[in-house]
């Protein structure tokens, strides 16, 4: 009678045949997490940023609203307080506009220099964990031919 194979064995030979190094890939998950910490250290001071700008934006206006809705001596008045509203409004938007532009501008190139330098790295850890790969490979070969002999 023919004896069946043990499959589990011969797949833990094969798999032991295949050196996997764990510490490249804790490496490469703490880098991931220290790169993630870094983006997102950037897009909480974008954040913390913009809530500043829309803050005082908002604070700006409704001071200005409060000479717009006072009592007003003559019907003209109410004219002129609305038109200076409306263009003090439109000076102050487009102040709070450049300051929203400076913090997009700062988070664009913060991302792209934080990006630049995480490819660096990966780069230069991927040359290192191929350059070891084939050391590791051209080792085994040569003991298995050895073996083979």
């Amino acid at each position: 009678m023919a004896k069946t194979q043990d499959f589990t064995a011969m797949m833990k030979d094969f798999m032991g045949a295949f050196p996997v190094d764990t510490k490249a890939m804790e490496d490469a998950f703490k880098n991931t997490a220290a790169l993630n910490e870094k983006l997102s250290a950037v897009a909480l001071d974008a954040a913390g940023k913009s809530a500043e700008i829309s803050s005082k934006w908002t604070k700006e206006t409704i001071a200005k609203l409060s000479d717009v809705s006072k009592v007003k001596a003559e019907p003209a008045d109410y004219a002129k307080a609305a038109t200076d509203f409306a263009s003090a409004s439109a000076e102050v938007a487009a102040e709070n506009m450049a300051a929203f532009a400076e913090v997009a501008k700062k988070v664009q190139m913060d991302t792209v220099e934080l990006l630049m330098a995480a490819g660096k790295d990966a780069t230069e850890e991927a040359t290192a964990a191929v350059k070891k790969a084939t050391e590791e490979v051209t080792s085994a070969a040569k003991k298995a031919s050895a073996a083979a002999k």
